[in-house]
Parts: structure tokens; sequence; C-alpha cells
């Protein structure tokens, strides 16, 4: 339960950010009569998200075996591959994004035709990445985790992201943003990590992946997976009592690679740059 609700209370932020930034500029601009736009945009965005949420489930429940296994391997894959990128994007993005969301909304409404049209394409593109993300992420994770806390989480982040971010809307809210980005941005990466481990293991039980298939280590009678503490690892950390050697050293590489990219220092901003109020 844990894991989804932060991985949807960042993902859920990060639109409540981009969709308070618009909304927050079309009021101060004298444009607030395009607010229902926003409004439009965002729902047809959350449809999308939830059409091929539901669809990919439906889908995969009318697997074989193997083709299931093979499935969920390959939504593994993409939900590894989605949230390095978004960890990474956000971390170059965050000190420009305000600027460049606002640039945006002036292009959207500039012109005399189909204005409204453009406004609505700028919201839901930038929701629905967002959106389409928590769905192969959070598919990836129900399938590793089944049960109703996995959803309930996911749920109750949403929400708490959402009254964040009207909060930050509305000023009634101080967030640290850099560093809540940063801490969340490490957990994600250990969570990827754990899922492309758990990638690799349904390749083998797809009987495509044979390789490296001894047992690195055992702990199961030290820290049980299935215990409190290590249900918890499990899920916060990708922990596995007996992982394969194959899913050790990726799980391993996964993270030397990704949080050297992701922590290193950010490169210096030029003498003339003007400084980026980006998440405010």
């Amino acid at each position: 339960m844990l894991v989804p609700f932060l991985i949807m209370l960042r993902e859920g932020l990060e639109a409540a950010l981009i969709v308070g930034i618009v909304a927050g500029y079309l009021t101060r601009s004298g444009r607030a009569a395009w607010l229902p736009a926003v409004w439009i945009g965002i729902f047809l965005a959350a449809a999308l998200a939830l059409f091929v949420g539901a669809g990919l489930q439906w889908a995969s429940a009318e697997f074989p075996q193997r083709t299931q296994e093979l499935f969920e391997a390959g939504v593994g894959f993409v939900a590894v591959a989605i949230l390095t990128s978004m960890v990474l994007w956000m971390r170059k993005a965050a000190r420009s994004l305000k600027a460049e969301m606002q640039t945006s909304v002036d292009a959207a409404l500039t012109g005399t035709s189909a204005r409204g049209l453009a406004l609505i394409g700028l919201v839901f593109f930038a929701v629905a990445r967002e959106g389409l993300e928590s769905v192969f992420f959070l598919l990836a994770i129900f399938q590793q985790s089944p049960g109703a806390a996995g959803p309930l989480g996911a749920l109750l982040g949403l929400l708490v992201s959402a009254l964040l971010g009207y909060g930050i809307y509305r000023g009634g809210v101080r967030l640290d943003l850099a560093r809540f980005f940063r801490w969340t941005g490490v957990f994600i990466l250990f969570v990827a990590a754990g899922l492309l481990a758990g990638a690799l293991r349904h390749l083998h039980e797809a009987g495509v992946w044979n390789a490296m298939q001894g047992v690195a280590f055992d702990l199961s009678p030290i820290l049980p997976e299935d215990g409190l503490v290590g249900s918890v690892l499990a899920g916060l950390l990708g922990y596995m009592e007996s992982p394969r050697i194959g899913e050790l050293l990726a799980y391993l590489l996964y993270l030397a690679v990704a949080l050297t990219l992701f922590l290193r220092p950010a490169a210096p901003r030029s003498a003339g740059a003007r400084p980026a109020a980006a998440l405010r």
C-alpha cells in the first residue's frame, strides 16, 4: 500500500503542479474565462488513462500462462523505463517548468481560431503523460503485489496530491519541492530496480531467460519476504529473500547507473541566465 501511495503522491503532485501553473497564469493574466478548457483537458486525460489501464488489465486476464508471464515482464520493463525517465526528466525540467508552461499557454492562446482546442490539448497532453506513466507502473506493482491494499494506496496518494496541489495553487501550502522530488526520486529508483528484477523473473517463468539462475543468497530464515519487515523492505526497496544471480546483478547495476545519473550535481547555470522559479 505504501509504494503505490508514494508513487501516486509524486505523480499526482507533478500533474497538479502543471495544472496549477497553467490555471494560476490564466487567472493572473486576466484570462480566467479559459479555465473550463483546463478542466476539459484534465477530464479527457483521466479518461484516457482509465481506458488504457482497464484495457490492459482485461487483455492480460485472457492470456494463457506463458503469455501472461511475458506480458507481466513487458509491463515491468516499460514501467522501469517510464519511472527512470520520469525521475531524470523532473530533475532537469524542474528549474524551468514554470516558464515553459507559461510560454506554452501564451502560444496556445495566440491567434484567432481554435484557441480553446489548443489549450485543451496542452493540458491534456501534460496530464495524460503523468496518467499513462501511472498506469504502467501501477500495473507492474499490482501484478507483483495483488490485493486491495495497492489500489487503495494509489487512490489515497492521488487524493493527497490533489489536495496539496490545490493548497500550493491557493498559496496556503508551502513545500520544499526540490527536496521532495529529490527524496521521492531516490525512492522511485529503488522501486524501479525491484521491478526490473521482477521482470527478469517473469521472463524466466516464461522460459525466455534461463541464464544466471543460481541463488545468490538465501535470507529466508533470517528475514523472510512474507514477514512484516521483509514485506516492507520488498515494497519499498525491492528486497528479495533469495534472489537469483541475474536478478541481483540487474538490481545492483541499475541502481549504480540510475543513482549516479540522478544524484550527480546539476550543471552550473550560465552567468547571464535568469534564476528559474519553476515550482513555486
